[in-house]
C-alpha cells in the first residue's frame, strides 16, 4: 500500500521539537496526496496545521503495543524518534537500562546501584539464548562465550561510549561474567587475578572528570585466554592513549589519577611516612582542579584494596613500595619551586625540601637535577651547547618530566600485570574486551581526542562491514534475494587521516624537521585538502585550526598540540636528560624516532587486525544526562550520542531493507484474527500466512517469504497491527451492540411486566366500583342464604346414606372376623398339642446327640493324651537306644582299630629289631671275611711271583668268565630292585585305594547319620505342645554335646592312626634306605678288578661253591620277601577294617529304614486318630453332658490310665532289655530289628484296645440314653449347653492352634535340614533353631562383603524384591557379630570400610539419581539401626522385647553415628543437585513458555534477537514434562525406601527451585510480564498443587514455597490503576520484596492495545507504601539455597532374626547365627 494511505485520522506522527527533539501528535484529519498541511492534535490538546512536503512526510509513530520492546529492530517504524521514544519508555518508566538494537547492546548509565549483577543473575543468564532473556551485558557475554565454545573461534566485545557513560563498569561486568562461568579446576585463582587487574588499572588510569567520577583516561583491550576445556588460563592487556596531561593539569572540578589521592589519604600510615606526603591540598598536581574529594568514595579504603590486588597478582611489598616512591616523587616534583633569574634564566634552590625528597626517593643528585631542570642541551654536528631556559620553559620541562615518568610507570605496571597473568599452557581461544572512548567533540579538542575519533572511525567501518555481513548471511539463509543497500562509507575520512600524505603523515613529517611548527603543518593541510576534500574544512575566522567531518559530527581541532606529539631530539619537545644514580638500560634509538601519532596508528592497526580476526559483539554505553541524576532522560544528549555511536546508522541501514522479521508461528498466532474460516481450515500454517498476506497487502514488494521467517518492509507490521486493531474494535462493537441490546430488551420486558400487573389491579378496582349497588347487594345476600340451606339439606342426606352403609359393612365384617378368629383358635390348639410332642421328641434327640458328642470328645481327648504319652516314651526310648547302639558301635570299632594299630606297631618294632640284629650279624661276618681275605691276599702276594706266569696265561679266560658272572650278578640285583619298587608302588596304590574307600564309606556314614538325624527331627517335629518340644530340645542338645565329645575323641583316634601310619611309612623308608646302603657297601667293598687279577680260577670256583660271593644277593632277596609279607599283613588289616565299616554301614542303613518305618507308622496312627476325632466331632454337635456319664467316663479314664501306665512300664522294661541286647550283640541285625519292631506291634495292639474301649464307651453312652427323662433334660439343658459349647469351641481352637504349631515346626525343620545339608554340619541340634539376628563373617571376607554389598550392588531390579534398607540391615547384623565378639579392631575396620565404601560408590555415581537415592535410603536406615539398637532409652521406646535383646552390648558407636549423619547430609545435597540439574532445563519452558490454557496468549515480534521458544519445536518441554519428572523422582525415592519425611523435604526443595527459577526468569523477561501469562502461571501452579494432593504431600510445605510465584501471577492479573489497587497489592504481596514488586510493575507489558500499561504514578504510589518494609534488596531469588535437612529417627519394624539374604547379593560366605 502507498505510504500516504497510512496518514489517516487517529494515527500518530512525530514532529521536531526544540526541547524534546521529537514530540508526538495525533492526525486530526485524513491526509490526501497534494495537501500542503497536515491537521494535527498535540498531546496538550492544541491543534496544529503542520506544513508538509509530500516527499518527506513526518515519521509515523509505532502502535503502543510495539513500544517498550527489548529490540529496537522489532519496531515497525524504524527511525530516530521511534528509537528515542522506545529508549525513554524503557529507561525512564520501566527502569530498564539495557536495550538491543540489532547486534548492538545499548546500555544507559542509571547513575544508581541496581540489583541486577549478582551471581544469581549470572547463573540465570548462563546457558540461555540471547533473545530468551531481557537485554543485559551478561547476555552479550554469554553469547560471546557460547560462540567461542561452539565454533572454537575467538570473540571480542567492543565497549564504547562517552566519558561517564559506564564503559569501564560494563567491561568489568563482562570480565566478571567470564570469570564466574568458566572457573578453572586448578588452584591458581586465575579468574581472581584477571578481575584483580581492574582495580589497579583504575587506580592508575582513572580519574574524576566533570562527566564521571571514575572516568577511564586510557583505552584498554584485555584478552582473556581459555584452554581446550574453555576455562580461563590467563589474560593479556593492551593500553591506548593514556591522558598524560592530567598528571600536571586538571580542569575545574576534576581530579588527578586516583592513586595520588589514595597515597595522600594513607600518608599518616607508618609504612608510608618515609614518602613524606601530606594531604592532597598540599600538592600542586592534586589540588589544581579544586576538588580533592569524591562524595561517597573513601580513598583510604581504596588504597587498601589496591594493595590487596597488588598482592593477589603476586607483586611483592618491595615492588609496591618502589611504585609508591615514584608516585610520591612525581607529587614532590610538582611542588619544586622554579624562580626566574632575569628574563632569560631560571633557577631552583638546592635547599628546596621537595626537590630533596624527589631526589632521595629516586636516588638522584639534587644539584644535577636542579641544573637540568633550568637548562637544556642542544647537540649539533660540531658542538654541544647548554642553553638556559626561562621560568615558563623550565616549568614546562618539569611537567614534561612528570608526564614522562608517569607514562613509563603506567606502561611498566601494565607490563608487570601481563606477566602476572601469563600462563604456561597453550591458548586455545580468547575473548577480547575493548574499553575505549566513544566519539566526542568539545569546544577545544586536543590531539588525543583527534586520535580517539580516528579510532572510532575505524571501529565504525568495521561495525558497518560486520552488520552487512550478518544481514547478507541472514538473507542467504532464508533464500531471500540480496540487494545492495546504500550506506555511509567512512573510508574517505579514514583516508584523509591515515593515507599517504594524510593528516597523520604530514604531522610526522613536520615533527621530524628541526624547525617544525604548528603553522607550517597547518599550511600543508590547507594546501592539500581545502577545496579538494569535502570532509576537510578551514574555519573562516581562524588560521590555527581545521574541521573534519566525521561519521557522527563535525570535529573542530586547534593546532596547538605539537608538544603533545614530540620527538625527544626535536627542539620543540620539552624534555630534559637526568643522570640517575642507579644504572639504567639505554633504550633503542629507533624508539625515540617514533611519534605519538605513528605509535598510535601502529597499535590501532594491530587492534583492528585482532578485531577482524574475531567475532565482534558491540556494547554502546549512553550517558542519559550531564547532571548524573538517576533515571533522568535528556533527549538532546541521548540523540547526540546515538548518532555518534552508530546506533541510528544501524537503524537506518536496517530500515532500508526488511527490518521486521516474524517467524510463521509468530505471525499465525498474532494475526490469526484476520484470517477467514476457509484460511483457518488449511493444515499448513506457512501457506495460511502466505494467503493472508497476499490478501491483506497488495504490494508484494513490501514483504518476502523466507524458509522460516517473513520479512517486512518498514511500516508493514504497523499496518497489520492497525488492521488487527480495527478487526478487534469491530468485534468489540458487535459484542457491545448485542450486550447493550440484550440489557435494554431485558429492561423493557421487566418494565412491560410491571405495567401489565399495575393495569390488571387498576382495572379490577374499577370494575368492582362500577358493579357494587344496594339492590345488587340485597339480591346477592338472599341468594347466599338460599344456597346455604339447599347445600345443608343435600349434605345431610348424603351423610345419612353413607352412615347406614357403613354400619351394614361393619356388621358383616365383624361377623367374618369373629368366625375367622374362632377357626384360628381351634387350629392353634391342635398345633400346640402337636408342637408339644414334636418338641419333646426333638429335645430328646438333641440331648442324645449332645451326650454322644461329649462322650466322644472326652474319649478322644483322653485317648489323645495317652497316645501322646506313649509317643513321647517311644521317642525317648528309640532315641536312647539308637544313640547307645551308635556310640557302642563307634567305641567298639575304635577300640578294634586301636588294638590293630598297637599290634601293627609291635610287629613293626619287632621287624625293626630283627632287621637291626641281622644287619649287625651281617656286618660282623663281612668284617671277618674281609680279614680272612686280607690274610689270604698277603699269602697270595708271596706266591705271586710263582704263579704270575700262570695268571698271565689264564687272564683272558678269567676276564671272560668274570665279566659274565658280574653281568649276571648285576642283572639279578637290578631285577630284584625293580620288583621291590613295583611292589612298593602297588602297595602305595592299594593303600590309596583303601583310604579312598574308607573316605567314601565315612562319607556314606555321615550321610546316613544325617538322614538319621533328619528322621529324628521329623519325629520330634510331630510333637504337639511347645513346652514338650523345648524340653526335648534342651535334653537332646545336652546329648548332642556328649556326641560331639565322642566324635572329637574319634577324630583324635583317627589322627593318632594317621600319625602311626606315617610313622610306619617312615620306618619303612628308613629300612629301605639302610638296605640300599648295605648293598652299596657290599658292592663297593669288593674291587672286582683286583679280585679278578688276584684269584685263580680254582679260587673263584671255591668261592662260588661256598656262596660267599652271593651273600648280598641272598640278603636282598630276604629283604624283598619281608617287605612283601609286611605289605600282605597291612593289606589284610585294611580289608578287615573295610569289612567292619561295611557292616556298620549296613547296620546303620537297616536302623534308618527301621526308624523310617516307625515314623510312617506313627504318622498313620496320628492320622487315624485325627480322622476319628473329626468324624466324632462332625457327628456330635450340640448334646449336653451329664454328671453321671462324666463320672463313668472318669472311672473308665482312670482304668485306661492304669492300663496304659502298666503297658508303659512293660514297654520301658522291654526297651531296656532291647538296649542291653543291642550293647551285647551289635552285629546281629535280625534280633535287633525284632527288638525294635516289638514296641511297634505292642503299640498297634494298644491302639486296637483303645479303639475297642472307645466303641464300648459309645455303646454305654447309647445305653444311658434310655434312662433319661424329659424333666431331667429340661432341668440340665440350660446349664450344660452353654458350658459345653464353650468347651467345644475352646477345644476346636486348641486343636487348630496345635495344628498350626505343628505346621510351623515342620516348616522350621525343613529349613533347618536344608541349611544343615548346605553347611554339612553334623553337630547341629535336632530341634528348630532360633536365629540371633547377626551374621558371622571372617575378617578376610570384609573386603568381599563391601565389594558385593556396596560397590557392585545395582539397585535397579533388586529393590523391588526386597525390604527397604536391606543392605543397611545386613551391614548392621555384621556389626552386631563384631560387637558380640568384643573385637574392637574388627568393628572399627568394618565401620570404616562401610563408610568409605558408601563414599566411594557415591563418588563414582555422582550423577546417578537412582544410585544416590538408594544409598541415601540405606545410609539413613543404617543410621537408624545404630540408634535403635544402641541401648539408649530414647531410641528404644518402640522396640519389641526381641529387638531390645538385639541391642549392642560392648561398644558405643555414637561417634560413627555422627560420621554417618555427615555422610548422609553430603549424599542428600548431591542428591538434590542431581534432581535440580535434571529438572532445571524444563522449568522455564514448562512453567512460563508453554501455554497450558491454549489460545489466550498471543506472540509479539522479538526483532533481531529471536527467542528459542518461538520455533515450532515438537520436542519442547511442557507442564506435563515437569509433572512426569517429579513423578519419576517421587516413585524412585519411594521404591528405594526413602523415609517419607526426607521425601517431603526433597519435594519441598524441588518446588522451591521451580518457584525460584520461574520467578527469576519472569523478572528477566519483560515479554512474559502480562495478564495472560499470569493466568498461565496460575494454571500451572494448580497442576503442581494437584500433583501434591495426588501424592499425599500436602503437609510437606512445598505449596508454601510457591507462594511468591503465586503472588507474582496474581500481581500480573490484578487491576493496577487506583489507590485501592495499590493498597491491595501492598497487603497481598507479602512474599515478594519491594524490589521484586516494583520490577514486575515496571516490566508489565500489554499484549493487546486493550490492555493498559502501568503508569509511573501508580508505581510511585506502590513504592511509597512499600518503603515501610524492611526486606531484602536483592531482586533474584537464590536458586542454590538449600533448606536445612533433618533425618528423622524411624525405628525399623523388621526383626533382624527374620531377615533373609537374597542369592543375588552373592553373600554366601555370611552365616546366620
Amino acid at each position: 500500500m502507498a505510504v500516504a494511505e497510512l496518514y489517516t485520522q487517529y494515527n500518530r506522527v512525530w514532529i521536531p521539537d526544540p526541547e524534546e527533539v521529537w514530540k508526538s501528535a495525533e492526525i486530526a484529519k485524513d491526509y490526501r496526496v497534494g495537501d500542503k498541511v497536515l491537521r494535527l492534535l498535540l498531546e496538550d490538546g492544541m491543534e496544529l496545521d503542520y506544513s508538509v512536503d509530500p516527499e518527506s512526510l513526518p515519521p509515523l509513530r509505532n502502535p503502543d503495543i510495539l513500544v517498550g520492546e527489548n529490540d529496537l529492530t522489532a519496531l515497525s517504524y524504524l527511525h530516530e524518534p521511534a528509537v528515542l521514544h522506545n529508549l525513554r519508555i524503557r529507561f525512564a518508566e520501566s527502569k530498564l537500562i539495557y536495550t538491543y538494537s540489532g547486534i548492538i547492546l545499548v546500555a544507559m548509565n542509571p547513575y544508581k546501584q541496581l540489583p541486577i549483577y549478582g551471581d544469581a543473575i549470572i547463573h540465570a543468564y548462563s546457558g540461555q539464548n540471547m533473545g530468551d532473556m531481557d537485554p543485559h551485558i551478561f547476555a552479550v557475554a554469554e553469547e560471546a562465550y557460547k560462540q567461542m565454545v561452539r565454533n572454537n573461534k575467538n570473540q571480542s566485545i567492543i565497549v564504547s561510549g562517552e566519558s561517564g557513560a559506564g564503559k569501564t563498569v560494563s567491561a568489568r561486568y563482562a570480565m566478571r561474567y567470564f570469570a564466574t562461568v568458566s572457573k578453572s579446576s586448578t588452584n591458581a585463582h586465575v579468574e581472581d587475578k584477571v578481575l584483580a587487574s581492574n582495580p589497579i588499572t583504575e587506580a592508575v588510569g582513572n580519574a574524576k572528570t566533570t562527566r564521571n567520577d571514575n572516568s577511564s583516561r586510557f583505552g584498554k583491550y584485555t584478552e582473556i585466554s581459555f584452554d581446550e576445556r574453555n576455562q580461563i588460563i590467563g589474560a593479556n592487556m593492551r593500553t591506548y592513549l593514556l591522558e598524560k596531561s592530567r598528571v600536571v593539569f586538571q580542569s575545574e572540578n576534576e581530579r588527578n589519577y586516583h592513586i595520588f589521592y589514595q597515597l595522600c589519604a594513607s600518608a599518616q600510615q607508618s609504612e608510608f611516612k618515609h614518602l613524606k606526603l601530606g594531604s592532597a591540598e598540599e600538592f600542586n598536581y592534586t589540588r589544581m582542579g579544586g576538588s580533592t574529594i569524591i562524595e561517597g568514595v573513601n580513598d583510604r579504603a581504596n588504597m587498601i584494596e589496591t594493595q590487596k590486588t597488588f598482592t593477589l597478582l603476586g607483586f611483592k611489598e618491595d615492588f609496591q613500595m618502589d611504585v609508591f616512591k615514584i608516585l610520591a616523587a612525581i607529587l614532590h616534583l610538582g611542588n619544586v619551586q622554579i624562580i626566574a633569574v632575569g628574563n632569560e634564566r631560571s633557577a631552583v634552590s638546592e635547599d628546596d625540601s621537595h626537590l630533596e625528597v624527589f631526589c632521595e626517593l629516586l636516588g638522584l643528585e639534587s644539584g644535577r637535577v636542579a641544573q637540568w631542570l633550568c637548562n637544556r642541551k642542544i647537540i649539533t654536528n660540531s658542538e654541544t651547547v647548554v642553553k638556559p631556559m626561562t621560568r615558563s620553559q623550565a616549568i614546562n620541562a618539569r611537567d614534561a618530566l612528570a608526564k614522562k615518568i608517569y607514562a613509563q610507570l603506567f606502561d611498566f605496571i601494565v607490563e608487570r600485570i601481563n606477566q602476572a597473568l601469563q600462563f604456561s599452557g597453550k591458548q586455545h581461544t580468547f575473548i577480547g574486551v575493548l574499553d575505549i572512548y566513544g566519539f566526542e567533540t568539545f569546544d577545544a579538542n586536543s590531539f588525543e581526542q583527534f586520535c580517539i575519533n580516528y579510532a572510532n572511525e575505524k571501529l565504525q567501518q568495521q561495525f558497518n562491514l560486520h552488520v552487512f555481513k550478518l544481514e547478507q548471511e541472514e538473507y542467504m539463509k532464508e533464500d531471500i534475494p540480496w540487494t545492495l543497500i546504500d550506506f555511509y562509507d567512512n573510508q574517505t575520512v579514514i583516508d584523509l587521516i591515515e593515507a599517504k600524505m594524510g593528516i597523520l603523515e604530514l604531522l610526522d613529517e613536520e615533527c621530524l624537521l628541526p624547525h617544525g611548527t604548528d603553522e607550517n603543518w597547518l599550511q600543508k593541510l590547507y594546501n592539500n585538502f581545502v577545496n579538494k576534500n569535502s570532509l576537510f574544512e578551514k574555519p573562516r575566522m581562524s588560521n590555527t585550526s581545521f574541521i573534519i567531518q566525521h561519521f557522527a559530527d563535525k570535529f573542530h581541532l586547534c593546532a596547538n598540540f605539537f608538544q603533545e606529539n614530540p620527538v625527544p631530539s626535536s627542539p620543540f619537545g620539552s624534555a630534559i636528560t637526568v643522570k640517575s644514580a642507579k644504572p639504567v638500560i639505554k633504550p633503542n634509538s629507533k624508539h625515540f624516532r617514533s611519534t605519538v601519532g605513528s605509535k598510535f596508528r601502529s597499535s590501532l592497526y594491530l587492534l583492528m587486525e585482532t578485531l577482524n580476526a574475531t567475532m565482534p559483539h558491540y556494547v554502546r554505553c549512553i550517558k542519559p544526562n550531564d547532571e548524573k541524576l538517576p533515571f533522568e532522560f535528556d533527549s538532546k544528549r541521548i540523540v547526540q550520542q546515538l548518532r555518534a555511536c552508530g546506533v541510528l546508522e544501524t537503524i537506518r541501514i536496517s530500515a532500508q531493507s526488511y527490518p521486521s522479521r516474524w517467524t510463521y508461528i509468530e505471525f499465525y498466532s498474532r494475526f490469526g484474527i484476520l484470517m477467514t474460516k476457509q484460511e483457518l481450515s488449511f493444515s499448513d500454517k506457512k501457506e495460511v500466512c502466505k494467503v493472508i498476506l497476499h490478501r491483506l497487502v497488495q504490494d508484494s514488494n513490501q514483504y518476502q517469504f523466507g524458509k522460516t521467517k517473513i520479512f517486512f518492509r518498514a511500516g508493514q507490521v504497523a499496518y497489520l497491527e492497525k488492521l488487527r486493531l480495527d478487526k478487534l474494535r469491530q468485534g468489540c462493537v458487535v459484542i457491545q451492540k448485542h450486550i447493550r441490546g440484550w440489557l435494554q430488551r431485558k429492561k423493557f420486558l421487566r418494565e412491560r411486566r410491571a405495567a401489565l400487573i399495575i393495569q390488571k389491579y387498576f382495572r379490577g378496582q374499577q370494575t368492582v366500583r362500577k358493579a357494587v349497588t344496594a339492590t345488587a347487594l340485597k339480591e346477592a345476600w338472599a341468594a347466599i342464604i338460599i344456597q346455604k340451606y339447599c347445600r345443608a339439606y343435600l349434605v345431610r342426606n348424603l351423610y345419612q346414606l353413607i352412615r347406614v352403609a357403613a354400619i351394614t359393612i361393619q356388621a358383616y365384617t365383624r361377623g367374618f372376623l369373629a368366625r375367622r378368629r374362632y377357626r384360628k383358635m381351634l387350629e392353634e390348639h391342635k398345633a400346640v398339642i402337636l408342637q408339644k410332642y414334636a418338641r419333646a421328641w426333638l429335645v430328646r434327640r438333641r440331648f442324645q446327640n449332645i451326650r454322644r458328642f461329649v462322650l466322644n470328645i472326652q474319649l478322644t481327648y483322653r485317648v489323645q493324651r495317652l497316645q501322646k504319652k506313649l509317643e513321647d516314651q517311644n521317642r525317648e526310648n528309640h532315641g536312647l537306644v539308637e544313640k547307645l547302639t551308635s556310640l557302642a558301635a563307634l567305641q567298639a570299632g575304635d577300640m578294634e582299630k586301636i588294638q590293630k594299630l598297637e599290634s601293627e606297631l609291635d610287629r613293626a618294632a619287632t621287624h625293626r629289631q630283627n632287621y637291626e640284629e641281622k644287619g649287625k650279624r651281617y656286618k660282623a661276618s663281612v668284617e671277618e671275611k674281609l680279614a680272612k681275605l686280607q690274610k689270604r691276599n698277603s699269602e697270595l702276594e708271596i706266591q705271586k711271583e710263582q704263579i704270575q706266569l700262570k695268571l698271565q696265561e689264564k687272564t683272558e679266560e678269567l676276564k671272560e668268565k668274570m665279566d659274565n658272572l658280574t653281568k649276571q650278578l648285576f642283572d639279578d640285583v637290578q631285577k630284584e630292585e625293580r620288583q621291590r619298587i613295583l611292589l612298593e608302588k602297588s602297595f602305595e596304590l592299594k593303600t590309596q585305594d583303601y583310604e579312598k574307600q574308607i573316605r567314601f564309606l565315612k562319607e556314606e556314614i555321615k550321610a546316613l547319620k544325617d538322614e538319621k538325624m533328619q528322621l529324628q527331627r521329623q519325629l520330634e517335629g510331630e510333637r504337639v505342645t511347645s513346652d514338650g518340644l523345648k524340653g526335648e530340645v534342651a535334653r537332646l542338645s545336652k546329648q548332642a554335646k556328649t556326641i560331639s565329645e565322642f566324635e572329637k575323641e574319634i577324630e583324635l583316634l583317627q589322627t593318632q592312626k594317621i600319625d602311626v601310619e606315617k610313622h610306619v611309612q617312615s620306618q619303612k623308608r628308613e629300612m629301605r634306605e639302610k638296605m640300599s646302603e648295605i648293598t652299596k657297601q657290599l658292592l663297593e667293598s669288593y674291587d672286582v678288578e683286583d679280585v679278578r687279577s688276584r684269584l685263580s680260577p680254582e679260587d673263584l670256583e671255591h668261592l662260588n661253591e661256598d656262596g660267599e660271593l652271593w651273600f648280598a644277593y641272598e640278603g636282598l632277596k630276604k629283604a624283598t620277601r619281608i617287605l612283601e609279607s609286611h605289605l600282605q599283613s597291612q593289606k589284610d588289616c585294611y580289608e578287615k577294617e573295610i569289612e567292619a565299616l561295611n557292616l556298620k554301614v549296613v547296620h546303620l542303613s537297616q536302623e534308618i529304614n527301621h526308624l523310617q518305618k516307625l515314623f510312617r507308622e506313627e504318622n498313620d496312627i496320628n492320622e487315624s486318630i485325627r480322622h476319628e476325632v473329626t468324624r466324632l466331632t462332625s457327628e456330635n454337635v450340640m448334646i449336653p453332658d451329664f454328671k453321671q456319664q462324666i463320672a463313668e467316663l472318669e472311672k473308665q479314664k482312670q482304668d485306661l490310665e492304669i492300663r496304659l501306665n502298666e503297658q508303659a512300664e512293660n514297654m520301658k522294661g522291654k526297651l531296656e532289655e532291647l538296649s542291653n541286647q543291642l550293647n551285647h550283640n551289635q552285629e546281629e541285625e535280625g534280633t535287633q530289628r525284632k527288638t525294635v519292631e516289638a514296641p511297634n506291634e505292642m503299640h498297634t495292639k494298644e491302639k486296637e484296645k483303645l479303639m475297642d474301649k472307645i466303641q464300648e464307651m459309645q455303646e454305654a453312652s447309647e445305653h444311658l440314653k434310655q434312662f433319661e427323662t424329659e424333666s431331667e433334660v429340661k432341668s440340665s439343658f440350660r446349664q450344660e449347653a452353654s458350658r459345653l459349647t464353650v468347651e467345644h469351641r475352646d477345644l476346636e481352637e486348641v486343636l487348630d492352634m496345635k495344628d498350626r504349631v505343628i505346621k510351623k515346626l515342620q516348616d522350621q525343620v525343613k529349613t533347618l535340614t536344608k541349611t544343615i545339608e548346605k553347611a554339612n554340619d553334623v553337630h547341629l541340634s535336632s530341634g528348630p533353631k532360633e536365629y540371633l539376628g547377626m551374621l558371622e563373617y571372617k575378617r578376610e571376607d570384609e573386603a568381599k562383603l563391601i565389594q558385593n554389598l556396596i560397590l557392585d550392588l545395582k539397585p535397579r531390579g533388586v529393590v523391588v524384591n526386597m525390604i527397604p534398607g536391606l543392605p543397611a540391615h545386613i551391614l548392621f547384623m555384621c556389626v552386631r557379630y563384631a560387637d558380640s565378639l568384643n573385637d574392637a579392631s574388627m568393628l572399627k575396620s568394618l565401620m570404616n570400610s562401610t563408610i568409605n565404601g558408601i563414599k566411594q560408590v557415591v563418588k563414582e555415581h555422582l550423577e546417578d539419581f537412582e544410585m544416590l537415592s538408594f544409598w541415601l535410603s540405606n545410609t539413613c536406615h543404617f543410621l537408624n539401626c545404630l540408634k535403635q539398637y544402641s541401648g539408649e532409652e530414647e531410641f528404644m521406646k518402640n522396640n519389641s522385647v526381641r529387638q531390645n535383646k538385639n541391642c549392642l552390648n560392648n561398644f558405643d558407636l555414637s561417634e560413627y553415628r555422627q560420621i554417618l549423619s555427615d555422610v548422609a547430609i553430603r549424599i542428600y545435597h548431591q542428591f538434590i543437585i542431581v534432581m535440580e540439574n535434571n529438572i532445571q532445563p524444563i522449568i522455564v519452558p514448562g512453567m512460563l513458555e508453554y501455554e497450558s490454557l491454549q489460545g489466550i496468549s498471543g506472540l509479539k515480534p522479538t526483532g533481531f534477537r529471536k527467542r528459542s521458544s518461538s520455533i515450532d519445536d515438537t520436542d519442547a518441554y511442557t507442564m506435563t514434562s515437569i509433572l512426569q519428572q517429579l513423578s519419576y523422582f517421587y516413585s524412585t525415592m519411594c521404591q528405594n525406601g526413602l523415609d517419607p519425611e526426607i521425601v517431603r523435604q526433597a519435594v519441598k526443595q524441588l518446588f522451591f527451585l521451580i518457584g525460584a527459577v520461574t520467578l527469576n526468569s519472569l523478572f528477566l523477561r519483560k515479554d512474559m510480564c502480562s495478564c495472560r501469562k499470569g493466568m498461565q502461571i496460575r494454571c500451572n501452579i494448580s497442576y503442581l498443587e494437584e500433583w501434591l494432593k495426588d501424592k499425599n504431600l500436602q503437609n510437606s510445605l512445598a505449596r508454601e514455597t510457591l507462594e511468591a510465584l503465586s503472588q507474582a501471577a496474581w500481581l500480573l492479573q490484578v487491576k493496577k490503576t487506583t489507590d485501592s489497587d495499590a493498597k491491595e497489592i501492598y497487603e497481598r504481596c507479602t512474599s515478594l520484596s519491594a524490589v521484586q514488586i516494583i520490577k514486575i510493575l515496571n516490566s508489565y507489558t500489554p499484549i493487546d492495545d486493550f490492555e493498559k500499561r502501568v503508569t509511573s504514578s501508580f508505581v510511585r504510589k506502590v513504592q511509597a507504601l512499600l518503603n515501610s518494609r524492611e526486606d531484602s534488596s536483592h531482586l533474584m531469588l537464590d536458586t542454590k539455597y538449600l533448606f536445612q535437612v533433618t533425618f528423622p529417627f524411624t525405628p525399623s519394624p523388621h526383626a533382624l532374626e527374620m531377615i533373609q539374604i537374597p542369592s543375588s547379593f552373592n553373600l554366601g560366605f555370611l552365616n546366620r547365627l
